[in-house]
């Protein structure tokens, strides 16, 4: 992937990658490498990294929910959500309220000023995705490559 490699200011044609140029778990690395510095640049105004962007919009999307299902839902250990929370926290971006069923356990909701902030996060994953879909050769690539991947639990 060239533009993986401009990123790390390595000429391709210098590097010999032997058979990893054709190993899966390779060029996926690779791809989500670039991927997500594109995302992490392009979300630079709002200083949101990929984790805490799809905490919020999981968070939007079902208001209430705890954070034990929040972490299953994004495949996070539940002490790493619980480190994101208490930064989105700060943020004043999210809040922890007791659960209505289990006054145990947290049901998350976003603040005003974290819908404000999703919402402008929004926009700028329009932006972060024309990227990608440049980079992947257009929308039928993107796609397939995203409906493929979904067959190994990714969400659609």
């Amino acid at each position: 992937m060239t533009a993986v490699s401009r990123d790390f200011n390595v000429q391709e044609s210098t590097i010999d990658y032997g058979p990893l140029g054709n190993d899966l778990g390779y060029v996926l690395r690779r791809a989500q490498l670039w991927v997500f510095q594109d995302f992490i640049r392009t979300m630079t105004p709002l200083d949101l990294r990929p984790a805490q962007y799809s905490v919020l919009v999981i968070i939007h999307h079902n208001p209430g929910l705890s954070q034990i299902a929040l972490a299953s839902a994004l495949g996070i250990e539940r002490a790493r959500l619980v480190r994101l929370l208490d930064q989105l926290e700060e943020r004043k971006l999210v809040e922890r309220r007791p659960a209505a069923s289990d006054r145990r356990s947290h049901a998350m909701h976003l603040t005003p000023q974290g819908e404000r902030a999703l919402a402008g996060a929004l926009d700028l994953v329009a932006t972060h995705r024309l990227a990608c879909l440049e980079e992947f050769g257009g929308p039928n690539n993107y796609e397939t490559l995203v409906r493929l991947l979904a067959r190994f639990g990714a969400p659609q």
